[in-house]
């Protein structure tokens, strides 16, 4: 079965990772997809993907912190596709990895611009869209640092992250009533090129592994499922959540 037959949706971070994995995803259940990050050789090959699959992909690429690039995914999930039915909106950047006093404001502001502000230009563009098509839905990719955790060099990170769980929240408030369901998606350590930023030896990945409760980090492409559960109606009646997926990281003390 298919769970987003026909439906469209904006996946940005698409290039690599849990963006990549899901835009994949999402299209092998049906969805026409916008694409967006900054690598449009990336971006290219993605769309080349999906349409040789069978499946249906446009993209934008640039700076999701640039209000226009945000106008633009919508833009094009109206033109190529005739509207929008939700958004993953991924895309992130981990910043410098150091202490919160020796961060400076330019990598501060650039952080919270990529993950946070970002969110907020993308929510003002694609509600309008939504509420003209009678609802849908909204994830905002967080995350347990912030939230459940605290780790140290990530405090830029863990501040933007944690502002999105309370900006989906407001969110799921202010559009319930237009049927428009918003969540925040919270995953553990994934295997993704950014993960390796910041665990970039053998060592350092095996530690982070074994913070979970399964011992393991995820894959992009488990991530993705929770994504396509939060995505389709298979999560009806779930709104403001903060969902942890997160291999028992949270919970875990050895």
């Amino acid at each position: 079965m298919q769970l987003l037959k026909d439906k469209t949706f904006i996946v940005t971070g698409a290039s690599s990772g849990i963006g990549r994995a899901a835009a994949l995803l999402f299209a092998q259940h049906g969805a026409n997809l916008v694409l967006g990050a900054r690598r449009a050789g990336m971006l290219a090959a993605l769309k080349d993907e999906i349409n040789r699959a069978g499946g249906a992909a446009e993209y934008v690429a640039g700076d999701i912190s640039e209000k226009e690039v945000a106008e633009a995914l919508v833009a094009v999930a109206d033109e190529k596709f005739g509207g929008l039915d939700g958004a993953f909106n991924n895309a992130a950047i981990l910043g410098d990895i150091q202490a919160a006093e020796t961060i400076s404001l330019e990598n501060w502001q650039r952080v919270i611009d990529i993950n946070l502000t970002s969110a907020f230009l993308a929510a003002r563009c694609q509600i309008p869209a939504l509420q003209k098509r009678g609802g849908g839905a909204l994830i905002f990719t967080s995350t347990f640092v912030g939230y459940t955790a605290g780790m140290p060099g990530l405090a830029a990170y863990a501040a933007s992250k944690a502002g999105l769980i309370g900006f989906t929240q407001v969110l799921a408030c202010e559009q319930g009533s237009h049927n428009i369901r918003v969540n925040a998606l919270l995953p553990g350590g994934t295997d993704t090129p950014a993960a390796r930023e910041f665990a970039d030896t053998p060592e350092a990945l095996d530690f982070v592994a074994g913070m979970h409760a399964l011992k393991r980090m995820a894959k992009p492409e488990e991530i993705a499922q929770a994504a396509l559960y939060l995505a389709s109606d298979m999560s009806s009646f779930v709104t403001g959540s903060a969902m942890l997926v997160d291999g028992g990281v949270s919970i875990s003390k050895i």
